[in-house]
């Protein structure tokens, strides 16, 4: 198809979303960005060069929201290469201690709404040969943690998401592909931590874990797109764990946690 590639994202008001989306502008790509927070998406698409940008005011746990918010801009771009189904929430503590609400929350954005985004992208993307899905998982999704159990379920469940469906959508031209962060520099890391008189940021900080720079995840997002690995990983943490997954696995159930157990439960 004639015309500049195109990519759509969700969470695209900021943090990951946002730095993904000037990097795709800066090679030239058409940009549809998704979110809840109107006026984060319209600070993003004033970064971007003029003209290159749409913004789309929905709710990821809402299929009805997905389809219209992609039909209205592949009408305007013509085509859909990638579909970032990126938007998620953090939610940090004690399982037991965490309110119910906060868990069905968790759920809903971080598994839910990748599933409908899935479900509602495929046509748009079965239109355009060669397109990929990309779906921001976690390093929570390598092996999980104490203090983020739901929030690794969720990145856990995503990740089998995208293992099934990369082969059930091979015939139709489809790549599907994942990110698998460890702590990032974004606004998630702001948020408090159930059961703790400190945010996220906090926590990572005395628990001696590196923050990683957002436009690192960006620049892993581009390889994501154009490589043949399904799921890559972004950051030391998450490449050290991924490496202890797989060779170390008695030791990680020892070890992993422990720091973040004991700043909980300062």
């Amino acid at each position: 198809m004639a015309g500049e590639q195109a990519i759509f994202i969700t969470g695209g008001a900021s943090g990951i979303g946002q730095a993904v989306a000037r990097y795709f502008a800066g090679k030239g790509w058409r940009v549809g960005l998704a979110d809840v927070n109107a006026a984060g998406l319209e600070s993003t698409k004033a970064m971007l060069p003029a003209g290159m940008a749409t913004t789309h005011v929905m709710d990821v746990r809402d299929h009805g929201q997905w389809v219209a918010a992609l039909t209205e801009f592949t009408a305007s771009a013509g085509r859909l290469d990638v579909l970032f189904n990126n938007a998620g929430v953090a939610v940090g503590g004690e399982f037991a201690a965490t309110p119910l609400s906060d868990l069905q929350r968790c759920v809903d954005i971080n598994l839910m709404g990748v599933v409908w985004g899935a479900h509602a992208g495929f046509p748009f993307l079965a239109k355009t040969p060669g397109s990929t899905m990309l779906v921001t998982s976690s390093a929570a999704g390598i092996y999980g943690a104490s203090g983020v159990a739901i929030y690794s379920a969720t990145k856990f469940a995503v990740r089998g998401l995208v293992e099934a469906l990369d082969g059930e959508w091979r015939p139709a031209d489809i790549k599907v592909r994942s990110l698998m962060p460890s702590f990032i520099d974004t606004p998630l890391l702001d948020q408090s931590v159930q059961g703790s008189n400190r945010n996220v940021r906090e926590s990572v900080t005395a628990s001696g874990l590196e923050i990683t720079p957002v436009s690192e995840v960006a620049e892993a997002a581009w390889t994501a797109v154009h490589g043949d690995r399904i799921h890559t990983q972004v950051g030391k943490t998450a490449k050290k764990l991924w490496f202890a997954a797989r060779w170390m696995p008695g030791q990680i159930r020892k070890t992993t946690g422990k720091r973040l157990d004991r700043q909980l439960k300062q």
